[in-house]
């Protein structure tokens, strides 16, 4: 089974945003607007009840004006910077929703559901024991086992190293890296799970695997098809 690089192209037709995205500057502009015509009333008030004795020197009307570009400025770009937060994550989505049905790679665990897991441990190079330390979704230590040395891949069936057949669920897998009895790595170990969606999130393109584990698109490190059971 091939992995697909995580940078290929897909495409799926979604609706425009521009509509959206006019609206919110047209708004934003009249707002703007609206502000900058209350600041001048002021102004113009300032002024003209100002103390003759004591007039207000041009430079203050300056400062005053300069300060209300600032703020000006600063409400447009961030009403900007908003729009091309939303118009990349749609961007994401759009080529994440390509994916949808492929089997993604990430160190976010995987949904054990009777079928064994594939994992791919990375023990560190001076290790002389390594062991395979599963947790359930509660965070829970349900087993441990020894691996080999070794970068292949190996699969969990979900029974314990005692023989005890544990319940579908969400499983993390982590790869324990020993020598001389002392710990040398303790890191999340990799697992393929099926993609089922892709969401925005706050900015952030969000995957789905299965059973409904999320985990950020710029986690997953790897992409392939699922294996053909027939």
């Amino acid at each position: 089974m091939s992995d697909l690089a995580t940078s290929s192209a897909f495409s799926l037709a979604t609706p425009p945003a521009s509509a959206a995205t006019n609206t919110t500057t047209t708004t934003s502009e009249a707002t703007l607007s609206s502000d900058f015509e209350t600041f001048l009333k002021m102004l113009t008030a300032q002024a003209r009840y100002q103390d003759p004795l004591e007039p207000l020197d041009s430079t203050e009307y300056a400062s005053q004006l300069a300060q209300f570009s600032m703020v000006e400025q600063q409400v447009l770009t961030n009403e900007n910077l908003g729009i091309v937060q939303t118009q990349i994550a749609m961007t994401n989505m759009e080529l994440l929703s390509g994916m949808i049905g492929l089997e993604a790679r990430s160190d976010a665990g995987a949904y054990y559901d009777g079928q064994p897991i594939s994992i791919t441990p990375n023990p560190a190079a001076a290790s002389d024991t390594v062991y395979l330390v599963v947790y359930n979704s509660q965070g829970m230590e349900v087993d441990r086992r020894v691996l080999p040395v070794s970068a292949e891949p190996v699969n969990w069936n979900g029974v314990t190293r005692d023989g005890i057949p544990l319940p579908e669920g969400q499983y993390r897998f982590h790869v324990e890296s020993w020598a001389d009895d002392e710990k040398l790595l303790d890191e999340a170990a990799l697992t393929y799970s099926e993609i089922e969606e892709a969401q925005a999130l706050d900015g952030r393109t969000v995957v789905i695997l299965k059973g409904g584990i999320q985990v950020d698109s710029s986690a997953i490190t790897g992409l392939r098809q699922p294996p053909d059971d027939t």
